[in-house]
Parts: C-alpha cells; structure tokens; sequence
C-alpha cells in the first residue's frame, strides 16, 4: 500500500505545477520586463492572438469593475452550460473592454487582420549595420570585379569595433590572419590580393580606421595630413602606447626628445581618436532609455508617482471573437484554439495590470524612502536593501528585484535606474549614522578633484582622508571603488607639466 501511495503522490504533484506555472512564469515575465519590451510583446500578441485588440483611446476608463476571474480556467461540463454561463458573466462583467459589434463577417475578419497590420506599421527597421554601411559605400567605388569582391568578403570578418578579427565567449578580440581570409575566399585569393584590397579599399572607407589588425593600425590609419601634431603622434602610438596609457611622461620624453609640454598636447589630440571605430554601429540599435514611472513634486513639496503608460498599447478583449467562440456550431477543433487564446488573452490582460500595481506600490516605497535623495541631492542618499521594500509592500523579494530590473525613473533630479536606489552602508564613527557607500564614493570623487595634480593622493592617502571624516574604509575598498568610478590610478593623474 505504501508503494501504490507513493505513485499517487508522484502523479498528482506535476498535475498541480502544471495547472498553475504557465500564468505565474507570465506574470513573472511581464513584470520583469522594461516598457519597451512590454511593447513590443504586447504588440506580438495583438498580431497574434484574435482576441486582443487595440482601444481607440488610450487610458479609457471602464464603467464597471470587471468581475471576472482569470485564474479561474474555462471549465467543461457535460451539457457545455457550465462554460457559457461564465462567458455570458464575462460579457456582461466586462462590457467595457468590448466593442459593440456582433458576429463577424469574413470582410469584419479581414478588417480586423488590416487594423492590427497598421498597428504594427510603426515599429523601427533593423538598423544598418557596419557592414551594410561598408557595403553601401562600395557601390559607389570605381573597383575592379576581384577588388569589389575580395573587399566584401573581408569586410564580413570585421567585428561590431570595425577591427579585423573576431569576438570569442568572453567578448575578447581574436585577430584573424590575412592568410585565413585568402583561404575561405570563393574562388581562394593570394595574400598579396587581400592585402591589396584590405589597404587600398576597405582600410580607406568610412568610418576612419576601420578594418584595422590592431589596436595601433587603427589609431594610425586616423591620422590626417592637416591634423596638428601629426608627427608626434605618429610616434606615441607606433612606439609608446602602452606609456601614454600609464601615463609614463619622463620615459617618454627621454626616447623622443619631445618636451613635456608637446607631448601632453599630443595625448589630448590621440585621446579624441576612435579606437572602436564600428562600435557606433553596433548601438544603433540600442534604444533610448525610457523611464517607466514619473516622479513630480507637486505644489504641496511631496511627489506624485504614476506610470508612464503613454508607450504601452492599451488592449481589449475582441467581442467580434467572443462571439464566435461562444457559437455552438464553431468546429470542436477551432473551438478549442479559440478558449486557449481567450485565456491567454485574459492572462495577459491581468499580467499587464500586476505589473502596473506592484511597479507603483515598490517605486512609491522606494521614493518614501529616498526622499532626501530627491530633496538634497545623491550625498544625501540612504542605505537600502530590496528586502526592506519587500516587507513594506508585502511581497517576496524576488518580486522586487524583477519590478525594478532594468526599470528606469524620472525624477526631479534627473533620470536614474531604480536600482540606483538600493545599496548597503556603513556607520559613520563621527556622527553615528549609517552611510551608504554612494556617499563614500561621492567624498572620493570630491577629494580626487581637489587634489593637486602635481602630486595626487595615493590610494593609502585616500583611505586616511576618508578615515579622518568619518568612513570606515579599507584600502581595498578605495581601490575598487576608484576602478568602479574609472578613476585612473595616482600616477596615471598626475600632471608631468606641474613638476
């Protein structure tokens, strides 16, 4: 008897997950998702499912609360009275998301497929590519037939930098031989071939020090007959790099014999050069950030929050489609689909509105709690972990960490990540309070920028003077919080032409 107990309990445990993981994966999904991405999903489900359907006016209020429950599955019983007495509840409940037409007609149908078309007519393009840009500008080249295609076949071994190579796992830069490339040609090409067309076409293309071998040929292939200092700089990075990178003046001086002075004025001309001359194209594609929610203070001196919903497409359910799922004498079959898009609709609907209550409820608990951040500014923010927010709102925490992943606010004091809001802390010896390490960070951007840059703090240095106001910091710490800030080390700040 045990044993038959313990197949009874195996089968009816995947028979519960299976019932409820589908809405709460989706649910899940939609509130972790930014506005964009809301958009652009809600936008594929109105292509896709029959159901769904734009309003006409965006924001349109109901006239009454819909009673319909859309954890509750459509259920069958044996007459089939059962289902359509909770659709005739839902026509009536929700007679506001419904239009006012009745059972449509093929042409209805079709005009339906149209208005959804138009809806989808908007979205953006697939941005050009580097190399479609490279490709355009062949066209118009007086070129040899071998040139024009050997220089399309190298330009499809550039990576999103414009460099000549490729991008393993990690993202790190691979060179590829010119030797590989004249193999894989169709027909192959000598290396004399493609090295002709990689320097006298591709490398002479827009943007400048594309299809570059290297770090150094492509800094190079930037420099212009006109451009000042030009000599100077064609010696900094042909043989001194890695000196200018830190910083290492003296030594550099001592092998060219250029005085401090010329050379500092080099560096500055070498540091507005493009070493990722493709990576432009490569953000193209990249969207602007759209913020989610908005923060205004409003004449009372608190701040209002509301959700940015302008951009997210305001859906209904489509009576059209209702109808003809509730027509008896529909095709079983086609019946059928149509319940799994009903409810994949309504699913869909109520992920929406989740998403719109838990982003508000966890942003207005975050704004209470970071009012001096808004008031006096980032030194003034506070420490404040996601589960503080969870308990506040009453949701597990992992619920907060997807509202506001990769969420955007608009504030007062400017546009921030929600995450910007959340960061632990450390109590200040002096006054006794918890700071948070965004303050200590903002005190290490204030020392370093009033340091003499003749003889900069060390990082042992840094420690002290934060010590000395009141931050328990290690060494360490400033360390990584000055890689984090991409502040350059003491001696790469230091200024040669002080000394």
């Amino acid at each position: 008897m045990s044993g038959m107990r313990f197949d009874m309990n195996m089968s009816m445990r995947p028979e519960m997950k299976l019932g409820l993981a589908p809405r709460m994966i989706q649910s899940m999904e939609i509130l972790q998702l930014p506005i964009m991405d809301l958009q652009a999903k809600i936008q594929n489900d109105l292509q896709e499912n029959p159901f769904l359907e734009l309003k006409e006016k965006h924001g349109e209020e109901n006239t009454e609360e819909a009673e319909f429950d859309p954890d509750a599955p459509l259920k069958h019983d044996e007459s089939g009275d059962l289902e359509f007495n909770r659709l005739e509840e839902l026509n009536k409940d929700w007679s506001d998301h419904f239009n006012e037409d009745h059972r449509p007609s093929r042409g209805m149908i079709e005009e339906e497929g149209d208005r959804k078309l138009d809806a989808m007519a908007n979205m953006a393009n697939r941005p050009q590519s580097l190399q479609d840009y490279l490709e355009e500008q062949l066209g118009f080249l007086e070129l040899t037939t071998e040139q024009d295609v050997l220089a399309r076949h190298i330009i499809t071994f550039l990576d999103r930098t414009g460099h000549l190579g490729q991008r393993d796992d990690q993202d790190r830069f691979c060179p590829i031989s010119l030797l590989e490339i004249a193999d894989s040609a169709h027909p192959p090409a000598t290396l004399d071939q493609i090295e002709d067309a990689l320097t006298t076409v591709v490398q002479k293309l827009d943007p400048p020090g594309v299809g570059a071998r290297s770090l150094s040929e492509c800094l190079l292939l930037q420099l212009t007959t006109e451009m000042p200092l030009r000599d100077v700089l064609w010696v900094l990075i042909r043989d001194h790099l890695e000196d200018v990178a830190y910083n290492r003046i003296p030594l550099i001086q001592k092998a060219t014999k250029f005085d401090v002075s010329t050379i500092q004025d080099a560096i500055e001309v070498l540091h507005r050069l493009d070493p990722k001359p493709g990576s432009k194209f490569a953000d193209v594609g990249t969207q602007y950030v759209v913020p989610d929610v908005l923060v205004d203070r409003n004449d009372a001196g608190d701040y209002d929050i509301r959700l940015k919903e302008d951009w997210t497409p305001n859906i209904r359910i489509s009576k059209r489609y209702l109808e003809m799922y509730k027509n008896k004498s529909e095709d079983p079959k086609a019946r059928e689909f149509l319940k799994q898009k009903l409810q994949a609709a309504h699913w869909l609907m109520s992920a929406v509105e989740q998403r719109r209550n838990t982003l508000l409820k966890v942003t207005r608990a975050i704004i209470n709690h970071q009012r001096a951040f808004l008031d006096s500014g980032p030194e003034h923010i506070h420490p404040l972990k996601m589960q503080q927010i969870a308990e506040l709102v009453g949701v597990h925490v992992t619920t907060v960490s997807r509202a506001v992943d990769d969420k955007w606010v608009q504030t007062p004091r400017g546009v921030f990540p929600l995450k910007r809001f959340f960061g632990g802390g450390k109590e200040n010896k002096q006054t006794g309070e918890e700071v948070a390490y965004e303050v200590m960070k903002q005190r290490l951007l204030e020392l370093i920028g009033t340091e003499d840059k003749s003889s900069p703090f060390s990082d042992e240095e840094l420690v002290h003077k934060l010590n000395e106001s009141g931050y328990p910091v290690a060494r360490r710490t400033v360390t990584k919080y000055r890689k984090m800030l991409k502040i350059p080390s003491s001696r790469q700040r230091k200024d040669w032409s002080l000394t």
